[in-house]
């Protein structure tokens, strides 16, 4: 859903402040090298944060419930992301996985990954991406229960200050038979793998 009101700035508002940005850098935005880039950042920026101009909720909202009984887990591993940290408007590049556990009814195996995308579109703090994603889908498909494991770099890290590379955060939300029976969560992360084991360049 767009969070923006009428009130925002206009595109040429967002790149007279790159321009600014620019100067504040040491640079001369009107040489030729930077002279089309502040149209280009506000460019980029439309895509790194389109997740504001989307609602997660609606990529949910058809569901089939032909599913012969199905009520097994369902685990979409390996889906990758680009966030934003919003401490340092640093990259953060990962993957999540996400697993429900469904009651009468299944949903489109591209709409969890829309959801993860929607959300990791916007400026982010890992924990509550990881929470906002569990939520969204328990809130939608009233689910046995969900689970959401995000493991990523974060550039804020690893770019500046402790320029510590190798390193990745992992997070969690379980809800439902996820946090309260201890076979489902361990089939969960069974089938993911270790994330803790697994590091990013």
């Amino acid at each position: 859903m767009d969070a923006r009101s009428k009130t925002n700035p206009t595109r040429e508002d967002a790149e007279d402040a790159v321009r600014t940005l620019l100067r504040w850098a040491g640079d001369d935005p009107d040489r030729e090298g930077l002279t089309d880039t502040p149209a280009r950042v506000a460019r980029a920026y439309e895509e790194y944060f389109a997740g504001y101009r989307e609602d997660p909720k609606r990529y949910l909202e058809r569901t089939f419930e032909e599913v012969h009984g199905y009520d097994e887990m369902v685990v979409l591993r390996d889906i990758p992301f680009e966030s934003h940290c919003e401490h340092h408007l640093a990259p953060i590049i990962g993957k999540a996985h996400v697993a429900y556990l469904p009651t009468n009814r299944v949903v489109g195996i591209s709409k969890l990954a829309r959801v993860v995308n929607a959300y990791a579109k916007r400026l982010q703090v890992q924990e509550k991406m990881t929470a906002q994603i569990a939520d969204c889908i328990n809130d939608a498909l009233a689910p046995d229960g969900v689970g959401i494991v995000i493991e990523a770099a974060h550039h804020c890290m690893t770019t500046r200050g402790v320029h510590k590379h190798g390193v990745s955060m992992v997070t969690s939300t379980l809800l439902g038979a996820f946090k309260d029976n201890s076979h489902t969560r361990a089939e969960f992360m069974a089938v993911i793998g270790n994330p803790a084991s697994r590091g990013y360049a």
